[in-house]
């Protein structure tokens, strides 16, 4: 089965760029798009990740982003779907600003690493991104699907475990008409993957997502990500919040 990968904006967040590159560009404010991605292709509908609830939707961040940024509803509406039409939804990881939305597809089967739905209610101080409001429904209603090791989740899209900015973070791989696409499971843009010419000159050939789970583990998940499929997509890349595909 080839599918395709749609990244739909579904919200923002304004911060200093150094949550995203750790030890670099620190003051320098930031703008990163939020995304659901819709896997389209064979019977099911499938999302990864789920965006934010209540996105705040301006033109200033939409030219800071390059794209449309949409609420949960309309977002699946250029697809001619419902939010109770979503048959699986599969998370990189539970952070708030990927899940908020879960709760709507209640018809939907919810795949994530069992740390991150132990996180979700037993966070680390030091973690404040884990709300328990937002996986509540879900798992009272049954609908959550825990795994602990790579997991082909139907033909063609398989979790890879990369826990390199969250202990249960996930990547998504999925085949293409045009080759693998690999959605990343950290967060990260795509300086990140492909630092500047000043970065590389001091030996480092990635940059590990300014929240991580120990900087030089991450750097390591980092490198093997970029071999694990032709196509590598940083899940917070303004450059995505364009493309109605990707690849294009």
């Amino acid at each position: 089965m080839k599918y395709k990968v749609h990244p739909i904006c579904m919200g923002t967040k304004v911060f200093d760029k150094g949550m995203m590159t750790y030890q670099h560009d620190y003051g320098k404010p930031y703008t990163i798009p939020i995304y659901t991605w819709y896997i389209e292709g064979g019977d099911k509908k499938i999302l990864v990740d789920t965006g934010e609830m209540q996105p705040i939707i301006s033109e200033e961040r939409e030219n800071a982003i390059g794209g449309k940024i949409y609420t949960f509803e309309e977002g699946l509406a250029k697809y001619g779907l419902k939010p109770e039409d979503i048959d699986i939804i599969i998370h990189t990881h539970m952070h708030n600003d990927h899940c908020e939305n879960d709760y709507k597809c209640v018809n939907a089967k919810v795949y994530m690493h069992e740390l991150e739905l132990e996180a979700a209610y037993n966070p680390h101080p030091l973690d404040f991104r884990y709300l328990e409001d937002y996986v509540d429904d879900i798992k009272d209603n049954g609908q959550i699907v825990t795994v602990n090791e790579d997991t082909e989740v139907v033909p063609g899209i398989t979790m890879i475990h990369t826990p390199a900015h969250t202990a249960g973070g996930m990547s998504i791989k999925i085949e293409t008409e045009k080759g693998s696409v690999l959605i990343c499971g950290f967060c990260t843009i795509l300086e990140n993957l492909e630092p500047p010419v000043e970065v590389k000159a001091m030996e480092m050939e990635v940059i590990p997502p300014g929240t991580n789970t120990g900087p030089q583990d991450a750097y390591d998940i980092l490198l093997k990500a970029k071999e694990m499929a032709d196509y590598v997509l940083p899940l917070h890349e303004p450059k995505w919040a364009s493309m109605e595909t990707v690849p294009e």
